[in-house]
């Protein structure tokens, strides 16, 4: 069984993400088992470059690699200013790609990130 705790981002509208829920919603309520989905979904191509910047990226594979970090030492080790990579890690806690422990480190919480662009959605 795989275990890995995967976040699945992609662009989606807002009717086709009800959509979604709503046919796990009836999965479960008619007993079937659903498997949970950890997912973010943008309305757009703009929406999903904005939130998810290359400088964003970088900080997500640093955090990976050194593991739960202060943001003091996240921006020493990124070489970036201290209130810029506390602004990236705010959004991206608010959107779960982050998390922070009891210690108010940053970490990443997935073992992979999985970006998925349907191609007519991204142009």
């Amino acid at each position: 069984m795989n275990n890995k705790k995967i976040l699945n981002v992609g662009i989606a509208t807002p009717a086709e993400s009800l959509a979604h829920f709503a046919g796990v919603w009836n999965a479960a309520a008619s007993g079937k088992k659903v498997k949970p989905h950890n997912g973010i979904g943008f309305v757009s191509i703009a929406q999903f470059a904005a939130t998810l910047t290359p400088q964003r990226w970088l900080l997500i594979n640093a955090l990976k690699g050194i593991g739960s970090s202060s943001i003091y030492a996240l921006a020493k080790k990124l070489g970036r200013h201290y209130k810029n990579v506390h602004t990236d890690v705010t959004v991206l806690v608010q959107f779960g790609i982050l998390e922070k422990d009891a210690e108010d480190k940053v970490f990443v919480p997935w073992d992979e990130i999985d970006v998925n662009m349907p191609l007519a959605r991204a142009a």
